[in-house]
């Protein structure tokens, strides 16, 4: 990492935390109706407590590191944008990486991993509000669905006004939907097709309206079976940092060519490959649409 680079941002955060707001209202904006297929990396884990990727249950806990690797990512051809909380889009704004991006701001990063009140997943991130005065595209909502914890009751009730709150500025709803359940008091997510279809299911149906509501979605078996849950425009997620990347992206380009999936969203996979090249696992990102 170039010297100046973290010296100017910490210069900004420092004396000058104006200037976020100037760059964000600066930004060249991407347009999503130009774009027919979307390639967002996710760099929203750490806010939540979660740092591992692959074998390293700190991986995401160097900042510098981090920003180097989507700073990387963003400039690959193909990519349209990313997906964070303030203070990894914020940093990201003030070196001029959003320009011509597509930007989401990820929402409810109050459950945080491992936690007894996991389920129960309150929105420390951004809001709607807060989205559309920064100019950015939509906000991302993680929605674990549990039976048997009565935290995520409320979480369904908070992302429902989320769906509310971001359609009435016409911003985009992305809903990550899990059915969960507990196994000697830890969470533990069910990818089976009937569970994921059920997720599906539930998540197309918070709030008034779906007009502006995305899904995403982990690739899981029977895909095609699944994605006919529901008719919302859905992106594949990454998930954990696979330790057979050519497998991985087998399983997505077979879900790539399902009608209603419009693109990836994916983090870890991109930004920590197992060999770590980034760009390399960008640019095979990118080829897959």
């Amino acid at each position: 990492m170039p010297e100046s680079w973290l010296e100017r941002v910490l210069e900004i955060r420092a004396h000058r935390p104006d200037a976020i707001a100037a760059a964000a209202a600066a930004r060249r904006p991407a347009s999503l109706g130009d774009i027919d297929r979307l390639l967002v990396v996710a760099a929203d884990h750490p806010a939540r407590g979660a740092l591992a990727s692959g074998g390293d249950p700190m991986a995401m806990g160097n900042r510098v590191d981090l920003i180097d690797r989507l700073l990387v990512a963003l400039a690959r051809p193909g990519v349209n944008g990313v997906l964070a909380t303030a203070d990894v889009l914020e940093d990201l704004l003030l070196l001029g990486a959003l320009d011509d991006k597509l930007v989401f701001g990820s929402m409810n990063r109050g459950g945080l991993a491992g936690a007894v009140y996991e389920l129960d997943d309150r929105f420390t991130g951004y809001d709607a509000a807060a989205v559309d005065a920064r100019g950015f595209d939509g906000g991302k909502m993680l929605l674990r669905i549990a039976l048997d914890d009565p935290g995520a009751a409320a979480t369904l009730q908070s992302c429902a006004a989320a769906v509310d709150a971001l359609a009435r500025r016409r911003r985009i709803a992305m809903v990550e939907p899990f059915w969960t359940r507990r196994v000697d008091g830890r969470l533990m997510t069910d990818l089976a097709p009937d569970a994921m279809i059920r997720a599906i299911a539930v998540a197309s149906g918070l709030g008034a309206t779906s007009a502006y509501t995305w899904l995403k979605v982990p690739v899981v078996e029977e895909m095609e079976r699944v994605m006919a849950a529901s008719t919302l425009p859905a992106l594949l997620l990454g998930g954990e940092t696979q330790n057979d990347p050519g497998e991985m992206f087998l399983r997505w380009r077979k879900a790539l060519a399902l009608p209603s999936v419009r693109g990836l969203v994916a983090g870890r996979n991109l930004l920590y490959p197992a060999d770590g090249d980034v760009a390399a696992a960008v640019d095979s990102a990118a080829d897959l649409l």
